[in-house]
């Protein structure tokens, strides 16, 4: 639908179902009228170090998989890659968060799939609710089997294991998550784009200014306010299939559905027309939305 031809690689322990796939998807492709050859399948590891030398004839890259396995691909292609590497995603618990929505929201960002680049890794919780809200919060995470790991005030008020700065930086992609005692808003956003990997992360507070202000300083794929990191998803978010997530700037960012495969292409039809005449101020140019 996006007008490219597509070539695909899973990985090799699930061969024979891909195989199986493949052939569904590229007979229903022909029968509805597309040219033969629009759709390639791979399947050999050397393959694709062939592939990524293709610089001229392919468009763009889009790696699923382990950390190591799209760095890789973003290290060793001139080819653009529309991808993510880590999903190290935060949760900021605001001083004025409602505690009746933070912990489900962490619960559900943290256990809903523990392994989704989506689920939340780092939690920042304001200093002015640390007494009160830590105790209630580690109680939850362990009734839901999660292993809380906590700078030195978090660990004293309930015991938890000691955090360390590569914490700050680690997709556990597992039943942990790392928390931290944040002075301000500030502070807090600060942590985020230093740490974060710019794919999904949340405050929780009853206040909008600051979560507005949250909003626009977080420098991320995604933004929200009191609602699970989960979200971030191309299905949820109604693009139809996922293709893949993008934390990049350019072009497509985010979940990228059909629509992230799309660029511009302008066309012009004209009589003769040449630059020099609006130049010279001979006619001028007018604009309307067609």
């Amino acid at each position: 639908k996006s007008g490219n031809c597509v070539i695909l690689k899973g990985g090799s322990e699930t061969m024979n179902s891909n195989r199986v796939l493949f052939n569904i998807i590229y007979e229903a492709v022909i029968k509805s009228g597309m040219p033969e050859n629009c759709m390639l399948q791979l399947e050999a590891r050397s393959e694709i170090t062939d592939l990524l030398t293709c610089n001229e004839s392919v468009d763009l890259l889009i790696p699923r998989g382990s950390n190591a396995f799209v760095q890789y691909i973003m290290n060793n292609t001139k080819i653009p890659v529309m991808g993510h590497a880590d999903g190290i995603c935060h949760i900021y618990v605001d001083k004025e968060a409602d505690f009746k929505k933070a912990i489900p929201i962490i619960i559900d960002a943290k256990t809903q799939y523990v392994s989704a680049c989506n689920s939340v890794e780092t939690l920042l919780i304001h200093k002015d609710i640390v007494d009160e809200f830590v105790p209630k919060l580690y109680e939850a995470l362990k009734e839901n089997n999660v292993e809380l790991r906590g700078t030195e005030e978090i660990v004293k008020l309930t015991g938890c294991n000691q955090g360390t700065e590569e914490d700050n930086r680690k997709e556990y992609l597992d039943y942990i998550v790392s928390a931290k005692v944040i002075n301000s808003l500030d502070e807090a956003i600060e942590h985020i784009n230093y740490f974060g990997s710019h794919h999904t992360d949340c405050i929780i507070t009853e206040n909008s200014e600051t979560a507005n202000e949250f909003m626009r300083y977080v420098d991320s794929a995604g933004v929200y306010q009191n609602c699970s990191t989960r979200f971030a998803d191309g299905y949820r978010y109604g693009f139809g299939a996922e293709v893949g997530i993008s934390t990049s700037k350019i072009h497509a960012r985010g979940p990228v559905g059909l629509e992230g495969l799309v660029s511009y292409k302008y066309k012009l039809f004209g009589n003769g027309n040449v630059v020099d005449d609006y130049a010279k101020g001979k006619k001028q140019f007018h604009f309307k939305d067609l």
